[in-house]
């Protein structure tokens, strides 16, 4: 009954399913969840108030084709994501800038390292605080130790759940300091919010007759492989299979779970207008939570009450109800990743696609846009 068998119905899932049925494939979706949108799945909670389910998620990117596809399916919410990080209570910009350097020192010492800034990197330039610490000039490597330190170090040890020596290099270098007044979190040209949420987005994105999709359901109950041939429902099937999710769970995890972070997510409803003022708050320095965000500033929403949520990492166990969020990259679990890959190359027509098929990062743009490029190659065979 179907060409195309696409496993998860997050951002990969439902591009690529919209994608492949616009080019006449019939199309199966199978989700785990009982709702569609993966992570960025949004809805209104018992207040009225549309949160995020699994932590904030913001649209940014420099990427025309990208903000053009999402376009299709939704208006937008203008929003510059504005994040502050409380450093022994005082609320501090960051992306540490120019602003946050005034903040910090006093204003002879703020206009000195401003100019020194400047002069070494240019006016609106993003330096990692890696590259500020091997500077010469030892006023510029004082700014790039104190957003290691009050920053960058402490909220990274809660994130990852490892000491400053085991954290991936790779992590640091993509810290920056930017030299600019401009506060925002991001810098992109598209950036804002889908006007209704994320949800009806992806509900648009799946409203097409040749899509069926089912929620609730294992995949791993439908599609098994023996040697090289995918079987559904028992059946041999020839046609294509886009993976979506953790890549390990898709063999059992023969060779070893694959490492990741989880996070536990306390939601709080407060009968007050406004509880922080920002959409998010890092505590860098203290707390056993690593943010706090405030919905109704993300959406725009007007409401007398508000809801809060704090984010509380841990590491990922596969037990039930934990969910997978960020890939440990090193290279032992590259290694590991690519023992699982090497099964799943030997069986044609099964693709992986997203963070957790392909175990890496991805934001939302650059998601949309690999399953964009996978979908143009596939419309061709």
């Amino acid at each position: 009954m179907f060409d195309s068998v696409i496993i998860g119905a997050g951002v990969a899932g439902c591009v690529a399913a919209r994608e492949l049925a616009e080019a006449g494939r019939e199309v199966l979706v199978l989700e785990q969840r009982e709702h569609i949108g993966g992570n960025c799945y949004d809805e209104l909670d018992e207040h009225g108030i549309l949160i995020h389910k699994y932590g904030p998620h913001i649209f940014h990117t420099r990427e025309p084709r990208a903000y053009d596809y999402l376009s299709r399916f939704t208006k937008w919410y203008a929003f510059g994501h504005e994040v502050v990080a409380n450093v022994h209570g005082t609320l501090i910009p960051v992306p540490f800038n120019l602003n946050t350097l005034h903040m910090v020192y006093d204003k002879e010492k703020a206009d000195e390292l401003e100019k020194k800034l400047i002069e070494a990197f240019g006016m609106e330039s993003r330096v990692p605080i890696l590259k500020l610490r091997q500077h010469s000039d030892p006023d510029i490597r004082q700014i790039a130790d104190y957003v290691y330190e009050n920053i960058f170090l402490h909220y990274t040890m809660k994130q990852w759940g490892q000491t400053p020596e085991e954290i991936d290099p790779a992590v640091t270098e993509r810290v920056p300091v930017l030299i600019s007044y401009d506060n925002r979190y991001f810098q992109e040209p598209y950036q804002g919010m889908p006007l209704d949420g994320y949800t009806p987005m992806f509900k648009a994105m799946l409203d097409h007759p040749g899509i069926r999709v089912m929620t609730g359901v294992d995949a791993r109950t439908r599609l098994s492989f023996e040697g090289e041939q995918v079987f559904f429902d028992g059946k041999a099937f020839e046609g294509e299979v886009i993976y979506t999710g953790p890549l390990d769970e898709l063999f059992d995890c023969r060779f070893g779970r694959l490492p990741y972070r989880s996070l536990h997510f306390d939601f709080e409803y407060l009968e007050q207008e406004d509880y922080q003022g920002h959409s998010v708050v890092n505590y860098t320095v203290s707390e056993d939570f690593t943010r706090i965000t405030e919905f109704k500033y993300l959406t725009g929403q007007k409401a007398p009450g508000t809801t809060i949520v704090r984010e509380y990492p841990f590491a990922y166990t596969g037990a039930k109800g934990e969910i997978p969020y960020y890939s440990i990259a090193n290279e032992e679990n590259q290694k590991l990743y690519e023992r699982y890959k090497e099964l799943l190359d030997k069986i044609p027509n099964v693709y992986v696609l997203g963070r957790l098929a392909e175990y890496k990062y991805y934001n939302i743009d650059a998601m949309v846009l690999r399953a964009l490029m996978l979908t143009d190659r596939l419309k061709k065979s």
